[in-house]
């Protein structure tokens, strides 16, 4: 075989070594003391010492995905969103158990290395987790023909908190009758239900502009992801925080989220109209003719986190938390459902 038989296969050494050259600088950005060895080695080291000032420090690990929200950032050619749209929904899903992040792993596989797509994925990445005091790693980028249709690419990533045991939540035992529920605002989609709006929009020019969102549809359907740690870090760092409960709000919307933090014995009592949905959750519901209650079990309709607290305790949560809020609803006696009126 001649000395290029492996980029005649497919498979490009030279762009894997440029992405990481145009990638150093931001993930070296996310670096703090704590990081020993990163990019470039076989394994990110990251010194634990700080888990000897906890009581009793608890790990919290999360994987996931995108989805095919790739698929209309490849149609824009934007990236950099879905960087962020990764780390933060990472960040959100062991934010409901109390924990903050320590670093972040990412994966990236295409059919074809694009180094300049890679990079602007990573520097995304890497924007994300400096905002939330977390390290960017380590990661592997994979290129994958035959694997992946050509100009198709999926991103995945992994991230490892830690939590003192005592701050541990759901605190379920605590949930009662009478609890309410706090809805935080989202962004938009996040990165839920995009199988559903490709179809809906499949025959509409992502940047047709909307009167009701304000500009183009590529805008308001590739906003990043929110994190919800610089909202909720004030309200759940003290030391017997009011916050009982926390709900990401991702796929399966309302119906599927909240009963993973609720008991046996309760139902949650959403209140329909009690916070404004999003212009972009109408316009999908008019459009794909989509029923009006799927859409709670399908989008996070305006609220990306849900917090539950004691009715006494709400105002003072509330006040914690630097942007307006909802009461959007209650615990009722019931069998861990939720309903909507």
């Amino acid at each position: 075989m001649t000395t290029d038989a492996y980029a005649q296969s497919g498979v490009d050494i030279d762009a894997g070594n440029r992405a990481v050259d145009l990638m150093r600088t931001a993930v070296k950005s996310t670096y703090g003391p704590e990081v020993l060895a990163g990019i470039g080695s076989f394994g990110g080291l990251f010194d634990a010492t700080v888990l000897k000032s906890m009581t009793d420090p608890v790990l919290v690990a999360s994987t996931d995905g995108v989805g095919t929200k790739v698929k209309l950032a490849a149609q824009v050619g934007r990236y950099e969103s879905i960087g962020h749209d990764i780390v933060n929904h990472c960040i959100d899903d062991i934010l409901v158990q109390g924990a903050r992040p320590l670093f972040f792993l990412d994966y990236i596989a295409s059919s074809k290395l694009d180094p300049e797509m890679i990079a602007s994925i990573v520097t995304g990445m890497a924007a994300a987790c400096r905002a939330s005091g977390c390290a960017l790693l380590g990661g592997e980028t994979a290129e994958m023909p035959g694997v992946y249709q050509p100009g198709e690419f999926d991103v995945a990533g992994t991230i490892v908190g830690v939590v003192d045991r005592s701050h541990i939540l759901p605190r379920t035992a605590d949930l009662q009758v009478g609890d309410v529920l706090i809805g935080l605002r989202s962004s938009g989609p996040h990165t839920n239900g995009y199988a559903l709006i490709r179809k809906i929009f499949a025959d509409i020019s992502l940047d047709t502009e909307f009167l009701e969102l304000g500009g183009m549809l590529a805008d308001a359907l590739l906003m990043p992801h929110r994190s919800y740690l610089p909202l909720l870090h004030s309200a759940l760092s003290t030391q017997h925080s009011a916050i009982k409960a926390l709900a990401h709000i991702t796929g399966g919307g309302f119906i599927d989220n909240i009963p993973r933090v609720l008991p046996d014995h309760v139902n949650a009592q959403i209140d329909l109209g009690s916070w404004p949905v999003l212009p972009i959750f109408n316009l999908i519901q008019q459009q794909g003719e989509v029923d009006p209650l799927e859409m709670y079990r399908i989008f996070n309709m305006g609220l990306g986190m849900i917090a539950i607290v004691a009715p006494e305790d709400a105002a003072a949560v509330q006040a914690a938390i630097p942007e307006e809020t909802y009461l959007i609803g209650k615990l009722v006696p019931g069998s861990k459902h939720v309903t909507l009126s």
